[in-house]
């Protein structure tokens, strides 16, 4: 089983959510993730910040004044980052299809339960 492609940025379900959001936009305004994600724009503004960080997401401010808006678009890298990631858990899931049935007594998700956690007879 490889988790190397599994990145740690991109896993915060909140972030993970508004990269599938930009995976598929050209352009996503921030009203459009907060709304969609139904996230407050504090809690918004810090997971696109470690996007940012990360250099997976470019910002732009558009406008002047109260018709000021900040837009979001996926980098190169944060797509990559993206497909990486999604192609990681999609192909743990379709490992666990695969599994073995457990026949060893005292076994559960496929590792042997420690002995004082094994249920008496």
């Amino acid at each position: 089983m490889n988790l190397a492609g599994l990145d740690p940025v991109v896993h915060a379900p909140k972030r993970l959510a508004a990269m599938a959001i930009l995976n598929a936009s050209e352009w996503v305004e921030f009203a459009f993730l907060r709304l969609q994600l139904g996230l407050s724009d504090s809690d918004l503004s810090k997971q696109m910040s470690a996007l940012l960080e990360a250099g997976y997401i470019r910002v732009q401010k558009r406008g002047s004044g109260r018709g000021r808006s900040t837009w979001y678009r996926i980098t190169r890298g944060g797509r990559r980052a993206f497909e990486s990631h999604v192609a990681t858990l999609n192909a743990l899931v379709a490992q666990a299809g695969t599994v073995p049935e457990r026949e060893a007594e005292g076994t559960e998700g496929g590792l042997a339960a420690p002995a004082a956690a094994r249920p008496t007879r």
